[in-house]
């Protein structure tokens, strides 16, 4: 038996690094999954690699987009019970707040913000419907810390997600549908790795404050996702969910 069996959860954002990972584990543990990303090829990879799984183009700051997704997933599996919204972005040019464009700021709230804003509106009746789920908004450890090496788009859009995952969980606990944000530390993904070896020694200044001395790896935040998901959590709402390698916890770290 898996941990997900008879479940169907939409995960945003899966068309690579944690989604994909998600999408694969989950499949694997029993569920039904719709790969939704804004990038086609690497959605519909990772859809047939799965077990049982398709794949439906989104954009999450389109309302309209947004709907379809959930529509087509219903028409495809008769339900919802799970939504994980993942998608996001971390521009390379986000920087101080003293550099950082309006441009630049609106496009991440509107991925990051404004994209779990819409999943959860449109997604969130679906639940309601099958009797109640789980909801897993993604943060990140950024939304409890702050640094020198400013991203402050993202970092914002992080903390509204946190503040919000909150909100919906008081909002829904009553009638069956919980809601966590999932806090990941570093992942060491293609776009960071790319983003850190830009600039030398940005990497070792990192892992200085992660005391278990490294970057984590998609699945093991992807295992973290799999327990919101499942009913071992049916207790776990409104939780701040940090798989950070105990980064939030560091003053000093191990030589």
């Amino acid at each position: 038996m898996g941990r997900l069996d008879g479940k169907v959860a939409v995960i945003t954002g899966a068309g690579g690094g944690i989604g994909r990972e998600a999408t694969l584990l989950f499949s694997e543990e029993g569920a039904s999954v719709c790969v939704a990303d804004v990038a086609e090829d690497q959605g519909q990879r990772t859809a047939a690699d799965a077990r049982e799984a398709f794949f439906q183009r989104v954009d999450v700051t389109d309302p309209e987009s947004v709907e379809e997704m959930f529509r087509a997933t219903v028409d495809r599996y008769g339900g919802i019970d799970v939504l994980y919204n993942n998608a996001g972005i971390m521009p390379a040019d986000d920087s101080s707040v003293l550099e950082t464009d309006l441009g630049g700021w609106q496009r991440v709230q509107d991925v990051n913000t404004k994209g779990v804003f819409l999943c959860c509106k449109y997604g969130i009746p679906h639940l309601l419907e099958r009797g109640g789920g789980s909801v897993i908004n993604v943060a990140s450890f950024v939304a409890l810390a702050g640094a020198a090496t400013s991203q402050i788009s993202y970092t914002a859009s992080k903390g509204a997600v946190l503040s919000m995952s909150r909100e919906l969980a008081v909002e829904f606990a009553r009638r069956g549908v919980r809601v966590n944000a999932l806090c990941p530390g570093p992942v060491e993904t293609p776009l960071l790795m790319r983003l850190l070896n830009e600039t030398e020694g940005a990497l070792e200044r990192r892992l200085v404050h992660i005391p278990m001395g490294r970057l984590a790896q998609a699945k093991e935040i992807a295992y973290g996702a799999l327990f919101l998901a499942s009913d071992e959590s049916s207790y776990v709402n409104g939780a701040t969910f940090l798989v950070d390698g105990g980064l939030t916890a560091a003053y000093v770290t191990p030589e």
